[in-house]
């Protein structure tokens, strides 16, 4: 942990000519960019997976009229189909869950009074009146809900309320392409619940660090304008 430490205190001392008092929290902003770009590939491989399942559509309603009366016989072929086309219905999570263990080093970073024996100096810093290391009940307990700390978090939760009403009114218009719905296990239930889960954020943002809210922002925000370019 104690080399993810450093690299958050070395991009800080590069941003503090910029940012002063704020330049860990921009380093954490720069971090999350940083790991985005490296699952960015795996993103665009995703898009191409959805553009493949869509081109599948016409053969699994073809599957569905054949095994109309037969749903075990139906799951099977249509999970025959994308292993033939060598299409997976649940790439696009793949990006997602690579980015979970970033997230959780930041939060494990700014939960802890020390690294490897020694003082965590980053719990030292701040998002202008905000720790990093506090969470927003800290606020609430603290200077109040609109305190200094407690500001901070209303502009992070009107930014996270922003993307994550685009991402769903951007569901609603393109919706996820079928991948057998019923057909393929679980994928059915996950395409109902996509359009809400950029609302799950604000609960996350609202109940870790603030670093690692600042973590979970900023990813949020980069995936709604790569999707956005991606699945044009």
């Amino acid at each position: 942990m104690s080399v993810f430490a450093d690299l958050v205190g070395h991009l800080a001392d590069l941003l503090h000519p910029l940012f002063g008092a704020s330049a860990a929290a921009a380093a954490i902003v720069l971090f999350t960019a940083l790991v985005r770009l490296l699952v960015h590939p795996l993103s665009r491989a995703a898009a191409r997976g959805q553009k493949a399942r869509t081109a599948l559509q016409p053969k699994v309603a073809e599957l569905r009229r054949k095994h109309a009366k037969d749903p075990a016989r139906l799951q099977k072929a249509v999970l025959e189909l994308h292993a033939e086309e060598k299409v997976s219905p649940l790439s696009g999570c793949l990006p997602s869950l690579l980015q979970l263990p970033a997230f959780f080093v930041l939060y494990r970073l700014f939960s802890s009074s020390s690294i490897d024996g020694a003082g965590n100096e980053l719990l030292d810093h701040r998002l202008l009146a905000a720790p990093l290391g506090d969470r927003w009940t800290d606020a609430l307990a603290g200077t109040g809900l609109v305190g200094g700390a407690g500001v901070v978090y209303l502009v992070l939760f009107a930014l996270v309320a922003a993307v994550a009403s685009f991402n769903y009114m951007r569901a609603k218009r393109t919706p996820l392409p079928e991948t057998g719905g019923q057909d393929v296990p679980g994928v059915g239930a996950l395409t109902k619940v996509m359009p809400f889960m950029s609302f799950f954020t604000l609960i996350t943002v609202a109940v870790v660090p603030l670093a690692a809210a600042l973590y979970v922002i900023t990813s949020s925000t980069w995936s709604a304008v790569e999707r956005a370019v991606l699945y044009r």
